[in-house]
């Protein structure tokens, strides 16, 4: 059967497209209102099921958070967030989906 190989082709493609996603991690980093880094790791500072903008201004009001999708400069961890703003969430829930 000719479509045996191209389905056994389309699995193996599909599962190293899912472990390579499964490799890659994101590097998260906070600068502070005077451009200073104040955060950077591989876990994001803030709820990320939230906009940003509902989220960075009550963890670091005037802040600025960058990432990219790799963890390149991400083993060298920072951590100047005050405590209960980390991970902080918005105090209105999220707006359904509409999908």
């Amino acid at each position: 059967e000719k479509t045996m190989p191209a389905i056994r082709f389309a699995a193996v493609a599909l599962f190293t497209v899912c472990l390579s996603q499964a490799a890659s991690a994101a590097c998260y980093v906070v600068y502070s209102p005077d451009k200073q880094i104040i955060y950077r790791d591989v876990e994001p500072p803030v709820d990320l099921s939230y906009q940003l903008h509902q989220t960075v201004p009550q963890v670091v009001p005037g802040g600025t958070l960058v990432f990219t999708p790799d963890d390149d400069g991400c083993q060298f961890k920072i951590n100047k967030l005050p405590v209960a703003g980390s991970n902080m969430a918005p105090t209105r829930p999220p707006r359904a989906d509409r999908g």
